[in-house]
């Protein structure tokens, strides 16, 4: 009988992280562009609509401190992500470190996960892309019809007549684009990606040094919401938030906020989808990994606090005010003369939305690359482009999967799936680490993360528990339908998966000692 927690050999994936020519992965991507794939996936609508609605439920000014403790909570995961991106510079990101210190069916679990942070999430975050088209074209007097900008299984009322949707054209649209830009190749897709950050980051930094100046200081004070702050009403005197709860005012409110704002940063994992394209992954991948982190986590805290000092964090807790509309409302309120802000900060959006369905869709077509190597996806999803080195099967088979979702099914259908999927892969790469310090201690590690030993694994294991808790902070129906999507899953494994697995039917070679020897310092150098 098949062992389905046979583990793949680390010398196996040093020897493809080291190998060349046909078949392998083009090496074109240096620090600055690993670091602006990781804005580009952590930066989009996020920051713009986490921050207030963190400030109104939970922590009032204060979340600025509330994107410190998610950031702290990302960072434990995030030097886990560095250390393995670095020993093992290879595609396939929690995938493929699963494989070698779990066993082939965890890793399958973990890879199929990653279908619902990555493909998923790209659909819906490309269907938000197509709802602030609109809005953008609204500012210029125009608009795409109802009908050709939303699934089939939508309606609403449209000036008074009940609208049915036919199919979602721009979502299908920037999908289509985006896929046929991966395919061209790599190198040009972090090009545009990071011309897209440039753009974004602009603009976040111009809305903070603009609004600086209309910082009103009695807005911040006090800086925590009271234990006995009053309730806040809607214009109906109906109450819409009560901060009774232990989360939701003082320090509890913090912890509360980091909840809210702790997805905002999701798609710094990404960058380690790329290992096998880096040009020195064993220092490029840990600033990549570690850099977007870091300066993600810096605009964050300067956002929340010019936000909350320019509009009151009772403002953001009346639905009107807060919710998507909360930054467009701050500066029409309270910033004026500077009205134009707010078109800059919807293309802020659009154009955050485009880097983040970029490198969702590059993330997972290096996971089923990886996922198809090993035998456990259909070979198709490995096979490179004979002209641009790319994945370009797998791009294509995303595109149509990825682009009939976003195109015929509503975007709340998804809900917290993505973020389950990324908890889920940072709670096994956390694990893995201290996995891989046991079974391979004298393995080199060009980057390791700190207070991770064997007999002391503190940053893993922080990292494992504080996802955990995440996790089961999702609501029930998300929870249910991660469960469902999981036992299909498996169904997969065992009728598809495990029958076509190299490592089951004894296709992957084991190197002999000295094979071995020579893989240890893979030369990735001189690609």
């Amino acid at each position: 009988m098949a062992n389905i927690f046979a583990k793949k050999p680390l010398a196996i994936l040093l020897g493809e992280a080291n190998s060349s020519g046909e078949g392998t992965l083009k090496r074109t991507l240096g620090a600055a562009n690993l670091v602006a794939l990781g804005v580009g996936a952590i930066i989009g609508a996020g920051l713009f609509v986490r921050t207030a609605a963190a400030a109104a439920q939970a922590s009032g000014p204060g979340v600025t401190l509330a994107f410190i403790v998610a950031a702290i909570g990302c960072a434990f995961a995030g030097l886990c992500y560095a250390e393995f991106a670095a020993m093992i510079p290879i595609a396939g990101s929690a995938y493929t470190y699963a494989y070698t210190t779990m066993g082939e069916f965890v890793a399958w679990v973990i890879g199929w996960a990653l279908i619902m942070e990555y493909a998923l999430g790209a659909a819906t975050v490309a269907i938000a892309w197509s709802e602030y088209l609109n809005k953008l074209l609204q500012v210029f007097g125009t608009s795409i019809p109802y009908a050709w900008s939303h699934s089939p299984l939508e309606s609403a009322a449209v000036n008074g007549v009940m609208e049915h949707g036919i199919i979602n054209l721009p979502a299908l649209f920037i999908i289509v684009m985006l896929s046929l830009l991966l395919i061209k190749g790599t190198q040009e897709s972090a090009t545009f990606n990071s011309i897209i950050v440039v753009v974004k980051v602009a603009i976040v930094l111009i809305f903070i040094a603009v609004g600086w100046q209309f910082i009103d200081p009695v807005n911040h004070t006090p800086y925590l919401i009271p234990e006995n702050a009053e309730p806040v009403k809607n214009a109906a005197g109906e109450v819409v938030r009560s901060y009774e709860a232990w989360n939701k005012h003082g320090w509890g409110g913090i912890l509360g906020g980091a909840a809210i704002v702790f997805f905002a940063f999701i798609g710094f994992d990404a960058v380690s989808t790329a290992a096998q394209e880096a040009k020195n992954p064993k220092r490029d991948m840990p600033i990549g990994i570690l850099g977007s982190l870091a300066v993600c986590t810096v605009l964050y805290i300067l956002f929340g606090h010019v936000l909350t000092g320019v509009a009151s964090w009772r403002e953001f807790a009346d639905p009107a005010k807060g919710g998507e509309a909360s930054v467009a409302y701050a500066i029409k309120e309270h910033m004026p003369g500077f009205e134009w802000l707010s078109t800059a900060v919807t293309v802020a959006i659009l154009a955050g939305f485009s880097s983040v369905i970029l490198v969702m869709l590059m993330g997972q077509s290096r996971v089923f690359f990886s996922m198809a190597n090993d035998g456990l996806m259909p070979k198709a999803f490995s096979e490179l482009h004979p002209k641009f080195h790319t994945p370009y099967k797998s791009n294509l088979a995303l595109l149509v999967f990825v682009g009939a979702f976003a195109a015929f099914v509503p975007g709340s259908l998804a809900g917290d799936l993505t973020s389950f999927g990324t908890l889920l892969a940072f709670v096994l790469v956390s694990i893995g680490v201290w996995l891989m310090r046991r079974s391979d201690p004298n393995q080199p590690r060009p980057f390791r993360s700190p207070l991770s030993s064997a007999s002391f694994p503190l940053v893993p294991i922080l990292g494992a528990v504080i996802c955990l808790g995440m996790i089961a902070a999702l609501d029930y129906n998300t929870l249910k339908l991660a469960f469902i999507w999981m036992l299909l899953g498996f169904v997969v494994y065992f009728l598809y998966g495990k029958r076509n697995s190299k490592l089951q039917q004894g296709i992957v070679v084991v190197p002999t000692e000295m094979e071995e020897q020579a893989l240890i310092e893979p030369d990735v150098n001189n690609k």
